[in-house]
């Protein structure tokens, strides 16, 4: 995997809503995503903390969340 940076996570929320996850739910400091694929969907937790743990970033980013997508999209918005 890639060398990860901290991000924010609403720069996280933003990243994944560039890849097409929209935001279904949040509870507390956490919001659920989910995207429809030809294979079901997929969903993940974005804490909205100040910084994200690069541990939990990782955990966050599988390998079916389109990481090339994400990690392009970060480095574009100079999130590094």
């Amino acid at each position: 995997m890639p060398k990860l940076y901290r991000i924010s996570g609403q720069a996280c929320m933003r990243a994944f809503e560039r890849i097409g996850f929209v935001q279904v739910r949040q509870r507390g400091s956490h919001v659920v995503m989910k995207k429809s694929t030809l294979h079901g969907e997929i969903g993940c937790s974005v804490p909205l903390h100040r910084e994200i743990a690069i541990g939990t970033l990782r955990g966050i980013l599988k390998p079916g969340y389109h990481l090339k997508s994400f990690l392009s999209y970060c480095e574009m918005r100079g999130m590094k």
